[in-house]
């Protein structure tokens, strides 16, 4: 059985060495890449034209599967814990032979923003900061991978900056860290800044879609994405490592949204939260679809519908054996019969009145 070291949210600030590097390379495609269909997925978007901004520890910039593509000051290119790269690899990694990984948009320009002190831990100052220098660098999305309790007037003001600006805010609906005492607890509670108005809020489930155990309840969340037991790069080495958390999940989400905006530039950020929401699997938190949300032709007002060549070719089945299935197959069922009664009594009017003019003197 393969044994990938885990990548830590932060570090112990008494033992001043950052996260070592990785030798074990995945060579299978992960879970969370096979079940969100990634294989398939290139020939709709691979991100290309677009940038994302990657809130957390820093990304290295010598991480090989995002070469030439992370941008950013001196101070977040670096990255000692490792997390900011990991979360960067799950949106923008490119694939390497004899790896099974690859990232969401492997196309996509990341910008680096630190929103931690040098051993992780997280300021909502600092992600505020972040933010700003992630939408002034032109990110079209902005993963942030923290979340407080509290939120300050700078965090609040900078979300609302990203907003102004049309870039679209994907954060954590809770933080990664499990608290012992909130193990069972029933009661929702906000965290910024994903409970801010506009902002997508990102729950963690496991490979059958569930929370994991003594997971907090968030009181936002709108859609859930992989985040147990996630493989992902390093900010060294060749090697894989593993990550879990609602932070690990909001990449995933993220790095749909860069797929969507590279697909479809004329969607405006809440457009484009919009559409990834209505294509979502039905669950108690919907489930992140990424192939839906490129492929799929939506009723008028729902969403900005893909073009006319994709409308053809990319039409979603119906499954007959459902309830919706086969209500949707009644319902066209019922439209197509009208169409043909009509068609046939305007047959019938039009051929009365051909008789009828032929009989007529001249």
């Amino acid at each position: 059985m393969l044994r990938l070291p885990v990548v830590p949210d932060r570090l112990d600030a008494s033992s001043h060495e950052c996260t070592k590097a990785s030798r074990t390379v995945m060579k299978a495609v992960p879970w969370a890449q096979q079940q969100l269909g990634l294989a398939r997925l290139g020939q709709f978007s691979d991100g290309s034209g677009t940038t994302v901004g990657v809130v957390d520890t820093g990304v290295s910039a010598s991480a090989a599967a995002l070469d030439g593509r992370v941008t950013g000051t001196h101070e977040a290119l670096q990255d000692c814990v490792g997390h900011g790269t990991f979360v960067a690899g799950i949106i923008a990694a490119a694939p390497r032979a004899g790896s099974g990984f690859s990232g969401m948009a492997p196309a996509a320009e990341i910008i680096a923003a630190r929103g931690t002190d040098s051993v992780g831990t997280a300021g909502a100052d600092q992600v505020a900061h972040g933010i700003r220098a992630a939408v002034d660098g032109g990110a079209d999305v902005v993963d942030v991978s923290a979340a407080f309790t509290r939120t300050t007037p700078a965090l609040t003001s900078a979300v609302r900056y990203a907003q102004q600006h049309d870039a679209l805010v994907v954060a954590p609906a809770v933080p990664d860290v499990r608290e012992t005492s909130a193990v069972g607890a029933a009661n929702p509670q906000r965290y910024w800044p994903a409970a801010q108005s506009g902002v997508l809020a990102v729950v963690d489930v496991d490979i059958n879609g569930r929370r994991p155990d003594g997971a907090l309840v968030p009181a936002k969340a709108d859609l859930a994405a992989p985040g147990t037991g996630v493989t992902g790069i390093g900010p060294s080495g060749p090697g894989h490592y593993l990550a879990s958390g609602a932070s690990v999940a909001a990449a995933f989400v993220a790095g749909a949204a860069t797929l969507v905006r590279a697909r479809q530039p004329g969607l405006t950020a809440p457009q484009t939260a919009a559409r990834l929401e209505s294509t979502s699997y039905p669950a108690d938190v919907p489930r992140l679809d990424v192939s839906g949300a490129l492929t799929r032709v939506l009723a008028q007002g729902q969403s900005v519908a893909v073009d006319q060549e994709t409308a053809i070719h990319l039409r979603p089945a119906v499954d007959h054996g459902t309830a919706r299935g086969r209500a949707l197959t009644l319902a066209g069922g019922g439209l197509l019969a009208a169409l043909v009664l009509g068609a046939a009594r305007w047959l019938s009017r039009t051929s009365r009145r051909s008789d009828a003019a032929a009989a007529a003197p001249d």
